[in-house]
């Protein structure tokens, strides 16, 4: 009888435990998303909840942040509801997903339009303060012009966004990190670009970041990374809309005077017909290179001394970066 007592006292014990260290989880959540409120909307960006609500006792914290509204400068971002959810036992792996309309103002041009979905998810993991993956994938998006009417911009049955960790090009004596990212659009949709069955995928690498993800708000970012002899690997760019095809790959780097410097191969079949209306001669063929006898385009971008150039003509100037 005294171990059934005892029993029963280390199981209430352990629940009030657990039961105060959720509430205090919970109340700092809390606190941190009001905190959000105070940004001065300038340096960073300000978020506000019509309701704030906090569940999920026991093993979640849910912040549920409904009639969301996000300053950015002149960008007034309202969004219907942000959801969030952090489990307790795995607290670096954060869900996060959002219910649409999201309504954009542009309060400087005044201009407005509103992005519609049916899905539109995100998650973001760590180990420790290094990344470890973060993704963001969305279904049936239709962005469209709301200032007069409803006139769509673009629109995409599925957009997937993907950065994860490098593993075997992380330096933990040097303190650095490598990332890869993929994206991914099928069925775009852009009037305004004369895209009606657009597909794209493009592979990213990028290494001599720091391994704590909180290093990267530092000023000196962008010079340490330059520092560490961090690069920009354009993988794979591949785009497609009919029997229009692009193709690019390359590198980017910063030079000691924050200048890029690298070089972005270009290959393409049928797009210059489709710039046309947007990139006047001689740019396009300074940007695509001479069409080859079967109509195909290609073409090396030289970037170096602040400016690109197409082979050594310079075509365009770039300020530096820090």
């Amino acid at each position: 009888m005294k171990r059934i007592i005892a029993l029963f006292i280390a199981i209430v014990v352990v629940l009030a435990l657990w039961s105060g260290a959720w509430l205090f989880l919970s109340g700092e959540v809390r606190k941190n998303v009001v905190a959000l409120a105070d940004a001065d909307g300038v340096t960073t960006p300000r978020l506000t909840c019509g309701t704030l609500d906090v569940s999920g006792f026991p093993f979640r914290v849910d912040v549920d942040c409904a009639k969301a509204q996000v300053l950015d400068g002149d960008l007034v971002i309202d969004i219907a509801d942000i959801n969030a959810r952090v489990l307790v036992y795995r607290p670096t792996h954060v869900l996060a997903a959002a219910q649409g309309p999201i309504k954009i103002e542009d309060t400087f041009t005044g201009s407005q339009s509103t992005l519609n979905f049916a899905t539109l998810e995100a998650s973001a993991r760590t180990d420790g303060w290094q990344i470890a993956r973060i993704a963001l994938n969305g279904t049936d998006l239709n962005w469209s012009d709301t200032l007069m009417g409803d006139n769509l911009i673009a629109k995409s049955a599925m957009i997937d966004l993907q950065l994860g960790d490098i593993p075997e090009q992380h330096d933990a004596a040097k303190g650095l990190a490598a990332l890869a990212g993929y994206f991914q659009a099928k069925d775009l949709v852009a009037p305004g670009f004369t895209i009606a069955n657009g597909n794209a995928e493009i592979e990213v690498e990028v290494n001599g970041l720091p391994d704590d993800v909180r290093l990267l708000a530092e000023p000196d970012a962008l010079i340490n990374w330059r520092a560490a002899g961090g690069q920009l690997k354009l993988v794979s760019a591949h785009a497609t809309d009919g029997d229009s095809d692009l193709k690019a790959n390359g590198n980017l780097a910063l030079d000691p005077l924050g200048l890029l410097d690298g070089q972005i191969d270009i290959n393409s079949t049928k797009v210059a017909e489709r710039l046309e209306p947007y990139l006047i001669e001689p740019y396009r063929t300074l940007v695509l290179g001479n069409p080859s006898p079967d109509g195909s385009h290609a073409n090396v971008l030289n970037f170096r001394g602040g400016n690109v150039y197409s082979g050594l003509l310079p075509i365009a100037s770039v300020p530096p970066l820090f």
